[in-house]
């Protein structure tokens, strides 16, 4: 069994991996510690009413402990556990940063490090849903406001003085005349009672030193800058081997026989190994193949390129990604299994002095991230130890744990940086394929996917089609609406495929369409998966918003009216969702939050970012021919995003020199990092409306690298302009790192046609006109 992490000592800092020791840095604050200088706290919690979220109802929930999170050395060194992966999202940070803050810890004395996976200690750590403040905030806070309070019991104690004439700032711990910083009192402090958390005194949001200042820097910021970070291609073990495999080219596919002779030939060549036959649904098991073991890289690599492989392509070898899509279109046109139904739809048809409706659709998508899939796997007598970049650490060491028919207290998963994500790697079926093959050699190995494994093996975004129709009285007024959306579900990735998409899906932009329409139908058709149909970043968002948005524009063009006016006047008055009188289904998904508590659908917001984004970009103004803005505006994942860009063909290439981003993401904790979310969405949906296009033929994804599944280059990237709505603590943080990508292809297509006249309905546009 592998040795764990002993229980740390109350003055010893814990190092769950030993992987990612970041020294924090207040690079850039202003003013310095002096500006922030407090006074003795409240005596009550009423600064801090707790409200209820989602994450207690996550696997292993929240988890609050202090002596888990927390440890101070006796030179007064704060190590504090980030439990989730940081991919660029800013979590390995930002929640830290609440700890100490609340703690009053000084950002220059404080250590970060990456918790294993080990969800019944640390609580959830699925890094992705845009949850980790949403569902962590609070327990940050608390964390840190305990371990201050301990200090101040442990300091009132050892001078016996009244714990209220005990201060407790920028790391130091002051009353009765004495002045000592946080080691001095380490270890009689760790050793107190954590208080409850109506016994701590929390700062009120003038107090905060860091939450919602924006001058807190990514803790990983200088290591990333000058190639020293981590990443999971960085491993290296005494003895490790290097794999590669050739998969499938066809989901389920199987090897019917294969000669590993010429590959075995290559100097290096440890081994050639066949992986298991995955079969759908799969979940995240590997795909099988065929895998070479090699002493280096390139050898693997040679020898890989020698495999003589006879493939059964199985049930999904005919599948062509074009003609499905016009399978998909044509069931789209017909009615679907109905999900929510408010007033009289088809009354409000067959009365109609004018309809217009349209097909939306958008072809599969892969994540693409930077860093490919990579894991390094030792598995040894005692049990397994992986080290890789992954999104949800404690499901890869419950899988691992079942191929290799180990108990999970046998599996260690040390979480490196994550060069990229966007929910590819919350599925560790590479990880995996490491462990299966350490196993047989005896050895550590490096399981190394190249971009081309990466772009054929995902777990792809839905290919779909929106059907939306709208009904419109004799004045342009929408008095009905229908939406029937059409696209293979992430439920056949877990379970037998129905062809129907589950309440998730249906909750992401689809029966939770915000306008104020007396009469609407969302309908659900029939679509089969015939690829790994995974989520991709917003999810179901990308083409529910792709459609809405685009619709709104169409509208606009139809009745004469500018976009911002059709956007509004759909949108409606302020008014918060009462689900029932909506007609939503029962138990609507509301990215897994409770009804109310700041989470309801409040379109008073969503009409505040679009014109904060109009604002921002100076909609209505003049621009030459061949330059557009459009707009665009979405909900999700309880977050309120709003797109105005700015789109100019330059010799029929189409660019976009400025977008502004308007969001609303409840108490903004750290803006820092919601600019740098939105700058990244605003980038990565170029990509998505212009590039990214994953098409299959007889089974197999065409394309392989970025020549054929391009990417927005440094030469298009645009000015991004990040409006934040300012909240109290009170108003619930909501999520940041998925909510940018919805609105921005449409707001682009949008822009497109009021440059060139050219309407596009499918994702991606393309790049040129």
């Amino acid at each position: 069994m592998l040795k764990y992490l002993e229980q740390m000592d109350v003055t010893a800092a814990p190092k769950p991996s030993g992987l990612l020791v970041a020294k924090a840095s207040r690079r850039g604050f202003l003013g310095g510690a002096a500006a922030f200088a407090l006074a003795v706290y409240a005596t009550d919690a009423k600064a801090f009413t707790r409200w209820k979220t989602g994450g207690e109802g996550m696997d292993h929930g929240v988890v609050e402990d202090p002596l888990i999170f927390v440890s101070i050395d006796p030179d007064g060194t704060v190590t504090l556990v980030a439990h989730r992966s940081e991919m660029g999202t800013g979590a390995r940070t930002s929640l830290p940063m609440v700890m100490a803050d609340e703690m009053e810890a000084d950002w220059d004395r404080v250590v970060i490090v990456q918790a294993e996976g080990d969800e019944p200690k640390y609580g959830n750590q699925d890094t992705d849903g845009s949850r980790s403040l949403r569902h962590h905030i609070q327990a940050a806070r608390k964390i840190g406001g305990s371990v201050r309070t301990m200090l101040q019991q442990a300091a009132a104690e050892e001078w016996g003085i009244p714990a209220e004439q005990v201060t407790v700032e920028n790391h130091m711990v002051s009353g009765g005349g004495n002045s000592v910083h946080f080691g001095e009192l380490a270890e009689k402090a760790m050793a107190m009672p954590v208080p409850a958390h109506e016994d701590i005194a929390y700062k009120t949001e003038d107090q905060f030193r860091y939450i919602g200042k924006g001058q807190v820097q990514i803790a990983d910021l200088h290591d990333i800058t000058t190639g020293k970070a981590v990443y999971g291609s960085d491993i290296a073990r005494p003895g490790m081997k290097i794999a590669m495999a050739v998969r499938p080219p066809v989901v389920g596919g199987k090897v019917v026989s294969f000669d590993g002779t010429a590959a075995m030939e290559i100097p290096g060549v440890v081994g050639v190994y066949q992986l298991p036959d995955w079969s759908q649904p799969g979940a995240f098991a590997p795909l099988g193949g065929v895998a070479v073991v090699a002493d280096n890289t390139w050898a693997a690599i040679q020898a890989r390129d020698l495999l003589e492989i006879e493939w059964d392509h199985g049930a999904h070898g005919d599948y062509n990604s074009e003609s499905y899509l016009e399978e998909m279109k044509a069931t789209a046109e017909q009615p679907g299994q109905s999900l929510r139904r408010k007033g009289d739809p088809d009354a409000a048809f067959a009365d109609a002095a004018n309809t217009f409706g349209q097909t939306y659709t958008s072809d599969h998508m892969a994540h693409i991230a930077m860093e490919p899939p990579v894991a390094v796997a030792d598995v040894t007598g005692e049990g397994c130890e992986i080290w890789a970049p992954v999104q949800s650490p404690y499901r890869v060491r419950k899988d691992v744990a079942e191929a290799l028919g180990l108990g999970e207290d046998q599996v260690r998963v040390n979480v490196t940086l994550l060069g990229g994500g966007f929910g590819r790697k919350s599925k560790g079926d590479y990880v995996t394929e490491a462990a299966l093959l350490s196993r047989e050699v005896g050895a550590p190995v490096r399981m190394q996917w190249t971009r081309e494994d990466d772009v054929r093996h995902s777990f792809y975004h839905t290919t779909s089609a929106e059907r939306i129709d709208v009904a419109m009285d004799d004045e342009g007024k929408v008095t009905g609406w229908r939406h029937n959306s059409v696209a293979p579900s992430i439920l056949s990735t877990f379970a037998p495929d129905s062809g129907q998409q589950f309440a998730i899906e249906h909750g992401m932009g689809h029966v939770d369409m915000p306008f104020d329409i007396a009469n609407v139908s969302c309908e659900n058709g029939q679509a089969m998966a015939h690829t790994r149909i995974g989520w991709f970043r917003a999810v179901s968002n990308v083409p529910r918003a792709w459609a809405i948005g685009t619709l709104v524009g169409e509208l606009a063009a139809e009745q004469g009216k500018d976009q911002r006016e059709m956007w509004l006047e759909l949108i409606g008055a302020p008014r918060v969702f009462d689900p029932e009188a909506e007609g939503l289904p029962e138990g609507f998904w509301n990215y897994g939050e409770p009804a109310g508590e700041g989470f309801e659908i409040d379109t008073g917001r969503l009409a505040n970012v679009l014109n904060m984004a109009a604002d921002g970009i100076g909609f209505g103004k003049e621009l030459p021919d061949g330059e557009g803005i459009g707009l665009s505006a979405h909900r999700s994942f309880v977050s309120y995003v709003a797109c105005a860009a700015h789109v100019k063909v330059v010799d029929g290439r189409i660019t976009v020199p400025e977008v502004h981003l308007a969001v609303d993401c409840g108490f903004p904790a750290n803006p820092e990092r919601i600019a740098s979310q939105m700058e990244g969405a605003a980038v990565m949906g170029m990509s998505v409306a212009l590039n990214s296009s994953i098409t299959f033929d007889e089974g197999a994804v065409i394309q392989g690298n970025y020549y054929d599944y391009d990417v927005v280059r440094s030469t298009n990237y645009p000015r991004v302009v990040t409006h934040i709505v300012e909240h109290g603590f009170q108003t619930p943080s909501t999520g940041v790192g998925e909510p940018g990508l919805p609105p921005v292809a449409p707001a682009i297509g949008n822009a497109l046609f009021v440059a060139t006249g050219q309407r596009k309905r499918h994702l991606p546009i393309g790049d040129a006109i």
